[in-house]
């Protein structure tokens, strides 16, 4: 048997190419930014063709340096920014517009018609979703709506959609040369276009959005032998490599992080956070705000639910601190900002930039920074901007309580911000619980390979990839209950400061 499986994992700033041996251990890794395209604003674009670009070029170069070859490598797994979608010609291969980024907020006044239509609680109960600009259905529609002889190609069968998943996947596999056009059911599920009993595409919701059916990819199980065929001999690994797994980015780190029974947790934190308690093969349906999805299919067995809190804005209110405040060099001087001071200084920065997801759902929701005086120092908004990825993340858990019945006890944490160990300390005092960092930390590309492993029997079973997990690191928690308390309250007064600020009507 080969020695290593593979995954490329296309996130929402770069992608990355790695390898994992039998142990999941990493063995080799290459990873490329790739452009922010920021046309107006609350609008996000990426070039698919750029991505597609940075793809070849990360598994180039990772088969080179460590001197692979196909027949090195028993599988093939892909993992990617769940929402963000590319419309493009089946023939030609060519977008007809950049990839519409899961931030991006041009849809609000399609979401808004949906819900004061009715229409969102029937989204809500097929779909597992709230009408938002998040998910991909509405970027679908405006495409249609607003880019020249779109329409007319999709009802001929020539446009064709996927989110960066099912672009890769195409490409892979030959592109206008016999591509598959294929996606899972975790990326599905994230379209408000997917009965989640079902798992197909539904035709009552594909009318609330005008979508022909011809230009939805097939949904096939997240981990299977004979999903997605092999990778092209004219591509970037120049063989035939089996493409037996694909999970959202989410869902995949729930992998990586061995959370295969119901009640297990994780949070990911990126450009924005992400998490994920595993309901089992229970659809429970959201009171509290969390959204209803799949949390992977594995072969023929019966789909795992979970439900999830997803926040649009955490790993990117730091950037927004270098890039546009430009108070720090880089994302790591946060932290050392930050510790200038001892507290937050009565400073609250609830960063809605794209409006406010889980478990608000508030598309008119913008940022704000409140309890600002001559006393506060730019140390007090980094520390506010940590504590934001930290609140936010209470909120979410706070909402899964409610919805499940089961009170958190720990939290497994995967993703760049858990270098931050101030920003986890933060954590698991506004938490106040354990919160504990695995010793491999790109859990959504080794949550990919692990689905991709499974189908070829590279792995045996789930039983086996528990015994991988270690913990890298853990905090407990440190602040008493009277200060935890009283800084979510004051937390969630900042919260209601961000409402009704955009006029969605």
């Amino acid at each position: 048997m080969a020695d290593f499986v593979a995954a490329v994992d296309q996130g929402t700033t770069s992608t990355r190419f790695m390898i994992f041996d039998h142990g999941g251990n990493d063995m080799g890794r290459h990873q490329l930014e790739h452009q922010q395209i920021l046309p107006r604003p609350g609008w996000v674009e990426h070039n698919p063709v750029e991505i597609w670009e940075r793809t070849q070029t990360v598994i180039r170069t990772v088969l080179y340096e460590h001197r692979l070859t196909v027949t090195d490598l028993a599988a093939l797994g892909i993992t990617n920014q769940r929402e963000t979608t590319v419309v493009w010609n089946r023939r030609t291969g060519r977008p007809y517009h950049n990839a519409i980024v899961w931030q991006d907020t041009r849809t609000d006044r399609i979401a808004s018609a949906l819900e004061r239509s009715g229409k969102g609680e029937v989204i809500r109960r097929k779909a597992g979703l709230p009408p938002a600009t998040y998910f991909s259905g509405g970027k679908i529609q405006w495409i249609l709506e607003n880019v020249d002889g779109v329409r007319e190609a999709a009802e001929r069968g020539e446009a064709i959609f996927g989110n960066t998943d099912t672009w890769l996947l195409w490409n892979l596999t030959g592109g206008t040369a016999g591509g598959v056009h294929v996606t899972d059911p975790t990326n599905a599920s994230r379209t408000m276009l997917m009965n989640l009993t079902t798992l197909d595409w539904d035709d009552e919701l594909l009318s609330f959005f005008g979508i022909p059916r011809a230009m939805l990819p097939q949904i096939r199980p997240s981990s299977d032998p004979d999903s997605y065929g092999v990778t092209a001999a004219h591509g970037p690994f120049t063989g035939a490599v089996p493409l037996t797994g694909d999970l959202g980015d989410q869902q995949a780190a729930t992998v990586g992080q061995v959370c295969f029974a119901p009640g297990e947790a994780k949070n990911t934190y990126g450009t924005g956070n992400f998490m994920l308690l595993n309901t089992g093969t229970e659809l429970v349906r959201s009171r509290a705000g969390l959204l209803t999805t799949v949390c992977y299919q594995f072969g023929d067995q019966s789909p795992v639910y979970a439900l999830e809190g997803s926040i649009a804005v955490t790993g990117s209110a730091v950037q927004w601190l270098r890039d546009q405040l430009k108070i720090i060099n880089s994302a790591a001087q946060s932290e050392m900002l930050a510790r200038q001071v001892d507290d937050n200084g009565g400073v609250y920065f609830v960063p809605a930039f794209s409006g406010l997801f889980a478990p608000y759902w508030r598309s008119d929701a913008r940022g704000v920074i409140v309890g600002l005086s001559r006393f506060n120092t730019d140390a007090h908004i980094a520390r506010a901007t940590l504590e934001s990825i930290c609140y936010q993340s209470r909120d979410v858990a706070e909402a899964m309580a409610k919805d499940s019945g089961v009170a958190l006890e720990r939290l497994k944490v995967d993703g760049g911000v858990t270098e931050n160990d101030l920003c986890m300390q933060l954590q698991a005092d506004i938490l106040g619980v354990p919160v504990s960092r695995p010793t491999v930390a790109e859990t959504t590309a080794l949550g990919a390979a692990y689905a991709a492993g499974l189908a070829v029997g590279f792995w045996r079973n789930t039983d086996e990839l528990r015994e991988n997990w270690n913990e890298s690191r853990c905090w407990q928690p440190t602040w008493p209950s009277e200060q935890r308390e009283a800084g979510y309250d004051r937390w969630k007064r900042a919260v209601q400061r961000t409402f009704d600020w955009v006029d969605l009507d």
